[in-house]
C-alpha cells in the first residue's frame, strides 16, 4: 500500500480545496473529561470549507455505549445531509495530527466510502503551514450516501468473546499500559480493570511520532516487537473504539489483510458482567 492512498498532505488539500469532489472533513473528538466540545472548536477554527462529523451525533442512540455505529440508513441519512456522497474524495483531519481522525476513516470505510483520506498531520500542521481557517458553520448541498456496512470490518461483544482462547485470532488493545494491567483506573466509572485473556497491548502512542504515524517500517517492528503476527487475523480494541481504529490504520498500512475493530471495546467489555477480565 501507498502512503498516499491513506494520507494526503497539506499541500495537496491547498491545492484540492475547490474541487467539487473532494469534502473536508473535521472529525475531532476529545475524551469527556477533557471538557472540550469540538464542535465548539470546530466552530470557532477549521479548513475552510470543512463540514464536522460528530462521532457521539452520527451514532447509536438506542445504547448508552459512546459512539457505536449507527444503521446504515442512519448514517447515510446524516452524511448525505452533510453534503458527502459515497464517490467522493473524504479527507479527514482532527485537533491532534492522528486521534479520532482515524476512526471517522474507519467508519466511513466501513460503511462504504471507497477514497478516504486523512490529512497527514492534522489542522496542526496545515496552520504550520502557513496556511489560513474560518469560522462558523460551513455548508454543502445535500448529497446521496448509498451506506453499505461491511460486518467484517467490526466485531461484537459476543463474537470477542468467542474468539477467546482461539489459536489463530490475535487481539490487539491500544490502551496505555497502566488501565491495561490495572494499574491505572479506568476513565469511565464503573468499569472493570485489566483486559481480556489473551489479549496484546499495543498502546496506540507506539504508532504515532508527533503527530503522524510512523513509517510503514517502523509500524511492522512496533506489532512485531509485541508479538502481533499480521498474518493472522487481528481483532482491535481500547477504551471506546477510538484509538483502537489507529491500530486498525496502522495495520493497514503494513498489509494485514484480516483486521477488524471491537466497536464497544473496553467500555462495552469492562461494564458486562459476564465479561472475562485478567488483572495483572
Amino acid at each position: 500500500m501507498n502512503r498516499s492512498d491513506v494520507f494526503v498532505s497539506p499541500k495537496w488539500l491547498l491545492d484540492h480545496l475547490c474541487d467539487d469532489r473532494v469534502v473536508v472533513v473535521d472529525g475531532s473528538w476529545h475524551m469527556p473529561a477533557t471538557q472540550r466540545s469540538g464542535r465548539a472548536e470546530y466552530l470557532a477554527a477549521h479548513i475552510p470549507g470543512a463540514v464536522f462529523f460528530d462521532l457521539d451525533a452520527v451514532a447509536d442512540q438506542t445504547t448508552d455505549l459512546p459512539h457505536m455505529l449507527p444503521t446504515a440508513d442512519a448514517f447515510a441519512a446524516a452524511v448525505g445531509a452533510l453534503g458527502i456522497a459515497d464517490d467522493a474524495t473524504i479527507v479527514v483531519y482532527d485537533v491532534y495530527g492522528l486521534r479520532s481522525a482515524a476512526r471517522v476513516r474507519w467508519t466511513f470505510r466501513v460503511m462504504g466510502a471507497a477514497d478516504v483520506r486523512i490529512l497527514e498531520g492534522g489542522l496542526p500542521a496545515w496552520q504550520a503551514a502557513g496556511y489560513g481557517v474560518e469560522a462558523g458553520e460551513a455548508s454543502r448541498p445535500a448529497a446521496t450516501f448509498a451506506a453499505r456496512l461491511d460486518v467484517g470490518a467490526v466485531r461484537s461483544f459476543a463474537e470477542v468473546m468467542a474468539s477467546l482462547g482461539s489459536p489463530t485470532i490475535q487481539i490487539a488493545d491500544a490502551r496505555s499500559a497502566g488501565r491495561f494491567h490495572a494499574r491505572e483506573p479506568e476513565p469511565r466509572a464503573g468499569l472493570k480493570s485489566g483486559h481480556m485473556p489473551g489479549a496484546v497491548n499495543v498502546p496506540f502512542e507506539e504508532l504515532i511520532d508527533g503527530d503522524r504515524l510512523k513509517s510503514a517500517q517502523e509500524v511492522a517492528r512496533v506489532f512485531a516487537s509485541h508479538g502481533i503476527d499480521i498474518a493472522r487475523p487481528v481483532i482491535t480494541s481500547c477504551g471506546s473504539g477510538v484509538t483502537a481504529a489507529i491500530l486498525s490504520l496502522g495495520l493497514e498500512t503494513i498489509g494485514a489483510a484480516d483486521v477488524a475493530l471491537y466497536d464497544g471495546s473496553w467500555t462495552e467489555w469492562g461494564g458486562r458482567p459476564e465479561s472475562v477480565v485478567v488483572s495483572d
